[in-house]
């Protein structure tokens, strides 16, 4: 799967994504029920069918229920998402993006999560060091 087509998904999409991957497996029906002000169900079926022919989402059928799974980790698909942003908004700067992101949560940190962020700068640079 393209690095383009991980970050090629409409909002719609997006939120079926988010819901399969909290449930690890879900039906059209679940979804439907999970997502803010659901479309009708033969939209979400389209939108499933269209995730599956850009490689997204696989089915397997239990009984008359097609259940859908992620064919690509979460941990995949996030890390390319980031990397997108990085590249859109960032010009590639991990600096900027990290700052950012503490700007925009500093009042949210905990003291343990900021020496926990700090804590795995360093490990990553002494790794890099070796």
């Amino acid at each position: 799967m393209s690095r383009k087509l991980l970050n090629d998904l409409s909002k719609r999409e997006r939120q079926i994504m988010n819901i399969v991957y909290r449930m690890r497996n879900a039906s059209a029906k679940e979804i439907q029920e999970k997502i803010p002000d659901p479309p009708g169900y033969s939209t979400i079926r389209k939108l499933l069918n269209i995730l599956e022919n850009k490689g997204f989402l696989k089915h397997i059928k239990i009984g008359l229920k097609y259940i859908y799974s992620p064919t690509i980790s979460r941990k995949k698909a996030m890390r390319s998402a980031l990397r997108q942003l990085l590249e859109t908004y960032f010009d590639n700067s991990i600096e900027d993006a990290v700052s950012a992101l503490i700007e925009l949560k500093s009042g949210d940190l905990s003291d343990r999560e900021f020496n926990n962020l700090i804590s795995h700068i360093e490990k990553t640079r002494e790794s890099e060091e070796l």
